[in-house]
């Protein structure tokens, strides 16, 4: 486990305390239904949550790169349940999120067997902040999809394995960030947020993660 000497956890308590009665005013304040604003607030607390998980869980180096890659394996395999077992066919951007965490997955596999030292944990942050910079990008412009009111939402188009085969990368990327009405719908939803907010939450964990294994001992 990492230690961080000096934080004082009583205040640490007395913030999240704070943020989750302030998270539940502005809810009340807001209303029943789900805005923008109240999904970003949710989305902030659950990601300085997991992050902050993370980092105090935070084994040593390898242990942590194996462990690291079974967490993005696990989240693909519950993709494919959402999938195959309840039917929840992804969309262009749900497709986008699902290769950055495959390709996170890969990299925190290969540290693990490589086992490298501080100037290779570097590399293997940066590769990992690239590969989840992209998944963050994907994640809010899919939040902000969902968040339209249903008059703003774009039409249904064309699926993304159409979209690679017959169009240049560059236009796939543009008409996938456009968006389309299947990236709107909300079909799955935990503690008030859905997948694509959830994933931002993982990139962003991960991330820092990735950073904090730089000055971990093997």
């Amino acid at each position: 486990m990492m230690k961080y000497p000096g934080i004082p956890w009583p205040w640490v308590g007395l913030a999240m305390t704070l943020a989750l009665l302030g998270q539940e005013a502005l809810f009340a304040w807001l209303g029943a239904n789900p805005s923008l604003a109240q999904t970003s607030y949710r989305m902030l607390v659950m990601t300085i949550g997991a992050t902050s998980l993370a980092l105090i869980l935070l084994p040593p180096r390898r242990p942590a790169y194996i462990l690291g890659f079974l967490v993005c394996a696990g989240l693909m395999g519950w993709a494919l349940w959402l999938q195959y077992g309840l039917g929840l066919e992804p969309c262009p951007l749900c497709a986008l999120q699902r290769m950055a965490v495959i390709a996170i997955g890969v990299v925190f596999l290969l540290a693990g067997l490589h086992n490298p030292g501080r100037t290779g944990a570097a590399v293997y942050a940066a590769l990992t902040f690239v590969i989840g910079g992209f998944g963050i990008a994907t994640a809010m412009r899919h939040v902000w999809i969902q968040s339209l009111p249903k008059g703003d939402v774009p039409a249904c188009g064309m699926g993304l394995n159409y979209m690679l085969e017959t169009l240049p990368l560059t236009d796939v990327l543009t008409r996938v960030f456009k968006g389309s009405g299947e990236c709107a719908e909300t079909a799955w939803v935990f503690l008030g947020l859905a997948i694509p907010s959830w994933t931002l939450v993982f990139f962003v964990a991960m991330i820092a993660a990735a950073f904090a294994l730089i000055r971990r001992e093997r």
